[in-house]
Parts: C-alpha cells; structure tokens; sequence
C-alpha cells in the first residue's frame, strides 16, 4: 500500500490535497499543518488523516512538502533527515518551495534520495491547475508514474527542465492572482454600467473561461482570437484601444519579469 503525506497545508499544499483525494483512496493520505484548523478542515472535507511530520516521514511514500522556502532549508529538511535516512524502504521528496533548486533540497536533507520539484496553481483544487515538474536521477519511472497518478487529477502536467522553473512560476503559479485581479476589474466596470453585481461577477468568470479553453482547444494564436472579436469600428476594438492606451499589455507583462525576479531572490 503505498502512502502519501503532505506536510504544509495552505492555500497551494491545500489545494493538492484536495486533488490528490479524488485521485487515491482518501485513507492512504496523511497531512500535518502548523495551524491545526487546516488539517482538521481537510480531515472533515476530503476524508483524509491527520498526522505529525515524523509520521509522514517515516511512513509515507511520497512526502509533499509545502513550507515557505526558507523554511523548507532551515526548519524542517534538518528536523526529518536522520528518520528519511534511517529509512529501508522506497520514498520521494516533492517540493513545491517557490525558488528551491532540486541540489538545495539535497543538501538539506543531507544525503542522496529521490526529488521530484514541482510548481502547481491553486486551481488546482477544482481539477483546472496547470503543474510543472522535474525530478533528478534518483526517480524511478515507477514513481514518476505513481506521482504523475497522485495528481491527475489536478489538471495538466508537464515536465520541465529546472532552469525554467522560475519562469514558469511567475506565468502560471502567480498568474491566477492577476487573471483575478482582471476578473474583479471587469465586473467593477459592468457594475458601473449599470449590471448587479453578482451578473458582473458571472459574466465576467464564464467569459475568462470560455476565453482560455477556446485557445486551448483551438490552438490558435491569442492575437488571432482577439481580432476575430474585433469588428470594424465595432465596440471591442474601443475597448482594446482603451486597455493599450493605459498601459494593459506592459503592465501584464512588468507583472510576470517582477514575480520572477522574486523567485529568483527566494532561491538564494
């Protein structure tokens, strides 16, 4: 029976958790929080057990990982090294540790062991999440299949080489804060419109839905997308004008290189 423990619990570590429950039985799952009130939150809502970091570490098959980076290094890696040492049986480390390089979590725990490094997205949590992952030499191809089963059904999953991990994070780990961001400002301006509020809200999340899985389906260019909406003198292209005018594109842009210079500051 394999076993599956998380430790750190919040908003990402939560977000897992919840994916990872309806994808393996409930009961083979362990977590442990700082703040009791999470744990005992999944515990009610995925059917999942609570457990403390030494039970996690020497039972546990896969050990998720969920504490700030600096944390991560300091804290808990030292705390848990001598019982994954002592260890006779198979287990992976995955870090989810914004910035944390595969060596760094080595050199933490201070022995050779499996690592797979990854970056989910909070939605995640409703089967929509994008992943990225990379694992040193240590992962068997039947673990990479047993994780990459632990998370299916959190949404896509990809593979990536490390040096893109930074990169990466910023688009699509940081990104759901900004697409909410835009989500709140266009129901704000349909609001002022003349629209109740919760219709602002509805229309505006359904359409940014719509919108992405149009480009995901059709694979077409976003830039080709956006001029088929735009007719001739239309409303739209007003509209366009009206977000290039104040900045939209460079600021989406400046958001993205800003969140990865803080990944790369978090790595040191």
């Amino acid at each position: 029976m394999i076993k599956y423990g998380f430790i750190g619990c919040g908003n990402m570590g939560g977000a897992l958790v919840r994916a990872a429950s309806n994808a393996v039985t409930p009961d083979d799952i362990y977590v442990n929080d700082f703040f009791a009130a999470k744990v005992d939150e999944l515990k009610s809502e995925c059917g999942v057990s609570g457990a403390d970091n030494n039970y996690i570490a020497s039972s546990c098959n896969f050990i998720v990982l969920g504490a700030k980076p600096q944390t991560l290094l300091v804290e808990l890696l030292p705390s848990i090294a001598d019982i994954l040492k002592a260890r006779s049986d198979d287990f992976v480390l995955v870090s989810m540790a914004a910035g944390i390089h595969i060596s760094q979590i080595r050199d933490a725990v201070g022995f050779d062991c499996p690592i797979i490094r990854i970056m989910p997205n909070t939605p995640a949590s409703v089967g929509e999440g994008m992943m990225v992952y990379c694992k040193n030499e240590l992962v068997s191809e039947d673990n990479e299949n047993e994780f990459k089963t632990l998370f299916s059904r959190s949404g896509k999953i990809d593979s990536l080489d490390e040096k893109y991990f930074d990169a990466a994070t910023a688009v699509m780990s940081c990104g759901p804060a900004f697409v909410y961001l835009f989500m709140e400002a266009l129901a704000d301006g349909g609001v002022k419109c003349g629209l109740p509020r919760d219709k602002a809200l509805l229309y505006a999340e359904q359409m940014i839905k719509g919108a992405a899985q149009t480009a995901l389906v059709t694979g077409k260019h976003p830039g080709v997308l956006k001029d088929a909406v735009c007719s001739p003198n239309g409303s739209t292209i007003e509209g366009v004008i009206a977000l290039e005018d104040r900045g939209f594109r460079g600021a989406a842009t400046n958001a993205v290189i800003k969140s990865y210079e803080r990944n790369k500051e978090l790595g040191k």
